[in-house]
């Protein structure tokens, strides 16, 4: 393979980040410079690193970060910063390179499937959610509005010009079909993974979360809480479980969602509710395991739409999992095809109420183990080998294309 191939790996989130998308970023890059060289395009100040031998040379661009529940400066940033990506790759990138990105921002696929094409070079997007789907399902957008129509218009091209599309969730892949710039071989199935140590935790009343709990049966909600998700069904679930005494929910994490559910809080005092803001990354396992079943909730249609990457941690602790989705997106296919809990379709809370009741009565032991079972089928080394190979792949592609 000719030094001059590189991989150019592009994320608006890098370490020192702490968020999910600079973990997996990271991860992905420093696996692929094992093999050949890496250039990553970061836009998270303190990120940029010189390259050493075997490890990745990290740029940064500058890059305006307002909070995400301010909308429209944060579609400004997002807008100004894909811009300055699109003219530094294409400083950047050379014929025989591969561009690397994932959806967030979700304009920056466009500019990286651009400035690769241009360039003669191979193009890959990591698709963590599809828009204007994932707009749509929050309600922020008509499905038949200009603006969704105008999206769909846009990916179309950019899945034309992409040569390959990883999806982190088998469901995705009839909704890419729909694009005419789609086909079958394009995409890559890599599902996230766990970055706990697959092991049935045992649930300990010394637990830093549950020692002021006096409940014996703990419902935990934990992460990120944004537009694709319902806190409103998670609430109303607690109102209608308030007598029962012998279960709690302890609710943590950040974001839209979780300010909601604060507000509600606020209003009703839940006695039979605790929230807890973020915990910090050295306080996850414990959290995870102060619970004895965990909630995810969605919104409708969210299959083919978002994965989510929390999933794979509840089941690393041997917790069972209720998720709110329909059920053919893939977290519910991997609940009901391992039997890892209970799937109740989104805006049912009187369903979801039930689903805990059976949870908290509920005697298979053995669930516990199979989802610590299937959390080793999620590993990091068989995902990050997965990227890898891609990366072999097109890099190999682009070297026969340019001596055919």
């Amino acid at each position: 393979m000719p030094k001059s191939n590189k991989v150019v790996v592009v994320s608006q989130h890098y370490p020192p980040d702490h968020s999910t998308t600079a973990a997996i970023m990271a991860a992905i890059a420093e696996r692929i410079a094992q093999d050949t060289e890496v250039l990553v395009v970061s836009g998270m100040p303190g990120s940029a690193r010189n390259g050493v031998p075997g490890r990745p040379t990290v740029v940064e661009i500058d890059n305006w970060l307002p909070g995400k529940a301010v909308l429209i400066r944060r579609a400004l940033a997002e807008t100004l910063f894909t811009s300055r990506i699109f003219f530094a790759l294409l400083t950047r990138l050379r014929r025989g390179d591969v561009a690397l990105t994932v959806t967030a921002p979700f304009v920056l696929p466009y500019a990286v499937a651009a400035a690769a094409r241009l360039k003669g070079a191979q193009s890959a997007l990591i698709m963590h959610d599809l828009f204007p789907d994932v707009l749509v399902m929050a309600g922020l957008l008509r499905p038949s509005s200009f603006v969704a129509r105008a999206i769909r218009g846009i990916n179309a091209l950019m899945f034309r010009a992409l040569n390959a599309v990883i999806v982190i969730g088998r469901d995705a892949e009839k909704l890419l079909l729909r694009y005419g710039g789609m086909t079958p071989e394009k995409i890559r199935f890599i599902p996230n993974w766990t970055t706990l140590t697959p092991g049935i935790r045992a649930v300990s009343p010394d637990n830093p979360f549950r020692k002021k709990i006096a409940a014996r049966f703990v419902v935990g909600l934990s992460g990120n809480l944004g537009f694709t998700h319902d806190p409103d069904v998670v609430f109303e679930a607690a109102r209608l479980l308030r007598g029962e005494s012998d279960i709690h929910f302890l609710l943590s994490g950040w974001g839209i969602g979780f300010d909601r559910l604060k507000e509600m809080q606020e209003e009703s005092r839940l006695a039979n509710v605790t929230l807890v803001d973020r915990v910090a990354d050295e306080e996850l396992d414990a959290l995870i395991s102060s619970a004895d079943v965990w909630l995810i909730p969605y919104r409708r249609d969210v299959s083919g739409v978002s994965v989510p990457s929390r999933f794979y941690n509840l089941l690393a602790a041997g917790r069972p999992v209720i998720l709110v989705s329909e059920a053919d997106a893939e977290a519910a296919l991997t609940v009901k095809e391992n039997g890892l809990g209970w799937v109740v379709m989104p805006g049912k809370p009187d369903q979801l109420a039930e689903a805990i009741r059976q949870a908290s009565r509920s005697q298979d032991a053995a669930m516990a183990e199979r989802a610590v079972a299937a959390a080793q089928r999620f590993s990091p080394e068989r995902a990050l080998e997965g990227y890898a190979a891609l990366a072999r792949e097109l890099l190999c592609k682009t070297d026969t294309e340019r001596t055919a």
